[in-house]
């Protein structure tokens, strides 16, 4: 029955990780929606709304939790307390970066740049996994993400500059989700909510001295209502959740999930044009995700069929 248990919880954990890179996967749709205006308006604008609505949600349904946070960092020591507000502080200043750039990039580079950054940050999350968090890794594991890397290699023989950007937005969320594994024993919606408080610090000053006009139009409302909520605090949500129980490796490898949507959408939805070597690297990068999470599944199969 334990086994059960923990098959069920361990599914959980596997699915919610597998959801949120599923659901960033069609965030080109939205954001090219709302192509014609600013990247830094549907960043600030995006980062606002969602603060408004968890805020919103947090006092009206999840007051108890907040005030138990409180509590519980009031009574931390000192050094504690240090501690958890630099890696709040440093979580926000990442997360802010990695929107600014993917938002700019799917606008101002390519699709497939954005869909790059994806398929680097799986390999730099597991990297600083295993060197900084001494997460281990099975052989068959190691082999997965060496082949990802080699898939890597091939679709980044292209623009330098679509590498550039890729690496950046990469390496922004690959260190967050770095640090949602090491900021433990507090309600992950009660962190993100502190996170996004920190980025509007820095966003409301910039709308406040903005130098484009407050858009009217209605469909970029409804957009950016839409990415503030399905596409921001749903699947973050979901990947700090999934890290309770499973390891940053594991999410991050499972990211491989969004650029594999948005390459599709870039070949169908968007007809941007696509060599066939493309087609080739991400049908590989396809495998190493089979590969990599090949025990994972097969644990959960065997522990299913137990009475």
């Amino acid at each position: 029955m334990e086994n059960n248990n923990e098959t069920v919880s361990r599914g959980k954990y596997l699915f919610a990780a597998f959801l949120a890179p599923f659901i960033w996967g069609f965030m080109s749709i939205p954001v090219r929606w709302i192509r014609d205006y600013p990247a830094e308006d549907i960043l600030y604008f995006r980062i606002v709304t969602a603060l408004a609505v968890l805020w919103l949600y947090i006092l009206l349904f999840q007051r108890k939790t907040l005030y138990a946070d409180i509590q519980k960092f009031k009574g931390l020591t000192s050094r504690d307390k240090i501690r958890q507000t630099s890696l709040i502080v440093l979580a926000s200043l990442l997360i802010f970066g990695n929107w600014f750039t993917y938002i700019y990039a799917v606008n101002h580079v390519s699709i497939q740049s954005a869909a790059l950054a994806y398929l680097t940050c799986p390999l730099i999350t597991a990297a600083a996994a295993y060197f900084i968090l001494k997460e281990e890794l099975q052989p068959l594991q190691k082999i997965a993400l060496l082949i990802a890397f080699a898939s890597v290699c091939l679709l980044a023989k292209g623009s330098l500059n679509d590498v550039l950007w890729a690496a950046t937005i990469a390496t922004c969320y690959a260190f967050y989700l770095i640090l949602q594994r090491v900021s433990t024993g507090f309600n992950k919606l009660n962190q993100l909510v502190v996170q996004l408080s920190i980025c509007a610090l820095f966003v409301i000053p910039k709308l406040m001295y903005n130098h484009h006009d407050i858009p009217f139009n209605p469909i970029f409302w409804s957009t950016i209502l839409l990415i503030a909520v399905v596409f921001t605090i749903i699947p973050l949500f979901l990947s700090m959740y999934a890290l309770i129980g499973i390891s940053s490796t594991t999410t991050g490898v499972l990211l491989y999930i969004n650029p594999l949507i948005a390459f599709t959408l870039a070949a169908t939805y968007f007809q941007e044009p696509i060599p066939f070597i493309k087609y080739v690297a991400y049908g590989i990068i396809l495998v190493a995700i089979i590969l990599f999470n090949s025990s994972n599944f097969r644990q959960i199969r065997k522990n299913s069929a137990k009475p």
